[in-house]
């Protein structure tokens, strides 16, 4: 197989992938921008009247002009929202309902030019609504805390001391002789929290209780732009279902909603870098649900099973929701199956240990543009003895290269009997021409698997490197980067063997520059790796040849 050819394909496949993922990113569902807010206010909207919960009473929406009468309490609360501030969260509790209906991520910025605009998850702006939906039913039709029914708190605001590590904050419905106590636990550099449901039964009727989870969230198309690394990414609800992650087309559920019982599962809104998420007990099963309008869908973990509360007696509800950036140390411990929300794609097996290295060495480095770096020497240092074995065949080639040019012209009419003596030759020498793209062919699932790693990692959001390079998830702002990689891989090109065919070297002159207008839009941080890689591959071949041509 000629050499010269078989790059021409790999150049051509690596073009075909990027068409692929520029199809899948135009018309696959499109991601939700993120949205910045100003602080919390205390003005809360009409309530949303609830979804349908199966086998159980309809509830009944609290009136749209008015809020819904409080109970009494030791300490009523002053306003109709809580505000809970941590070292890396600002949240909002409603206490129609008392859910999380608003979350500010301290500590990422919407852009990096505006430090002090948040990224916000949660919204009560019906224009971007996402917020959560919690609450116990009563099968029985009494008295029930839904997330309509009106709470109480002792404060408005709640704030994690220095020193503290674990935030506390209670709400409590009662009606009827039902008690039902929502307590959130917020903890110091965590995006989980921790949500109990303690019900309390001092009536004379047995409780039937029944409590559930929602995500309710508007959805709403972005403009598509392939200079936004958002929109390469999906956005919506998905369903993890104890053994497999499905990601859920919204447009899929207008037909056909989702409805399925599930053990040790969870649900999530996703966009890129960040998710909500909501996590029932594991057992017993819920029934799981997921819905959409045409606006706005709400995905939904309902108990399976009805428990009941005896009079006199408390029972406890626990669950988790999580609301932040898809940090995987963190999902991981949330919930089992949670780290799956960061989409590596078809290549989760090279770039999840991928990932691993990366964080390790950043771990000594500090830094994600030098741990890149480190990274391509290491990958380059374990396929060292492979690129060797073909480099040394292209410096062959490249020292026969008088007697091919000999062989072209003595047959430069009969193409067949070129090949042939061009075999015969490389048989005499002991070369393979086609060793020289066995390296490239190793690298291209490397290279996928870093651009996945890259734009998917929250980690490497807004991550500096140095002097221009101040983001790594997104291009070089001044094409610098792109054009040394270009200037790389011509000065490489002239290390190895021209091809025989004229028309194939002035394709293979060309081929620097597609690359360079190709790599141009990519994260700086994979142009940075191929432009590393090619001048390791660069250094390496010139010793190659040099120690060729002096043998």
């Amino acid at each position: 197989m000629d050499n010269v050819r078989l790059f021409l394909w790999v150049g051509l496949g690596i073009l075909l992938w990027i068409t692929v993922t520029t199809w899948q990113r135009d018309y696959a569902p499109a991601p939700a921008t993120t949205v910045t807010a100003p602080a919390p206010t205390d003005a809360a909207p009409a309530p949303t009247p609830p979804a349908d919960l199966p086998q159980l009473p309809e509830m009944q929406p609290a009136p749209d002009d008015a809020a819904p009468a409080v109970p009494a309490v030791a300490a009523p609360a002053k306003g109709r929202t809580v505000k809970v501030r941590t070292d890396v969260l600002e949240a909002e509790i409603d206490l129609t309902g008392g859910d999380l209906r608003g979350a500010w991520l301290l500590a990422y910025p919407k852009a990096k030019d505006r430090p002090d605009e948040p990224v916000q998850l949660l919204s009560r702006d019906p224009a971007t609504l996402s917020i959560f939906r919690t609450g116990v039913r009563d099968a029985a039709g009494g008295p029930e805390a839904t997330h309509v029914s009106p709470f109480n708190a002792a404060q408005t605001e709640y704030q994690l001391e220095d020193g503290a590590d674990e935030l506390e904050v209670p709400l409590r419905f009662s009606e009827g002789g039902i008690t039902v106590d929502k307590i959130y636990r917020f903890r110091r550099g965590r995006y989980d929290v921790a949500m109990e449901q303690r019900v309390t039964n001092a009536s004379a009727d047995v409780f039937g209780a029944v409590p559930y989870l929602q995500i309710q969230r508007k959805h709403v198309p972005p403009d598509r732009s392939m200079f936004d690394v958002d929109s390469y990414s999906f956005t919506g609800p998905v369903v993890y279902d104890g053994d497999s992650y499905e990601k859920i087309d919204v447009d899929d559920l207008e037909d056909e909603p989702l409805k399925e019982t599930i053990s040790n599962g969870w649900l999530a809104a996703i966009q890129h870098h960040f998710l909500a998420a909501a996590v029932p007990e594991p057992e017993p099963a819920s029934q799981y649900t997921v819905n959409f309008d045409g606006q706005t869908f709400v995905a939904s973990a309902i108990a399976g099973q009805v428990k009941p509360v005896a009079p006199g007696e408390t029972a406890s509800f626990p669950a988790k929701l999580f609301v932040g950036p898809k940090l995987q140390d963190q999902l991981e411990e949330t919930a089992e199956g949670l780290r799956l929300t960061v989409d590596y794609g078809a290549l989760t097996v090279l770039a999840q240990p991928l990932f691993w290295v990366l964080d390790k060495v950043y771990s000594f480095v500090g830094n994600w543009g030098w741990t890149i770096v480190i990274v391509t020497f290491l990958i380059k240092l374990l396929f060292y003895k492979l690129s060797e074995t073909s480099g040394r065949s292209m410096a062959k080639m490249r020292k026969m290269q008088p007697r091919m040019k000999a062989l072209q012209e003595r047959f430069k009419d009969d193409r067949e009997a070129m090949s042939r003596a061009l075999m015969d030759l490389y048989k005499k020498e002991k070369v393979n021409p086609a060793a020289g793209c066995l390296p490239m062919l190793v690298q291209i699932p490397f290279f996928i698997a870093f651009y996945w790693v890259l734009l998917e990692s929250v980690e490497m959001r807004q991550a500096p490197f140095m002097l221009w390079i101040q983001d790594l998830s997104v291009r070089d702002p001044f094409f610098i980067l792109p054009l040394l990689m270009g200037a790389a891989m011509w000065f490489q090109q002239k290390l190895n063997p021209a091809p025989p065919d004229p028309v194939q070297a002035k394709v293979m002159m060309f081929l620097p520059v597609v690359f360079t207008g190709m790599f141009a839009f990519f994260p700086a941080g994979l142009v940075l790796y191929w432009l590393t890689n090619s001048l390791l591959s660069m250094a390496q071949q010139w010793k190659i040849n040099k120690a060729v041509e002096a043998g």
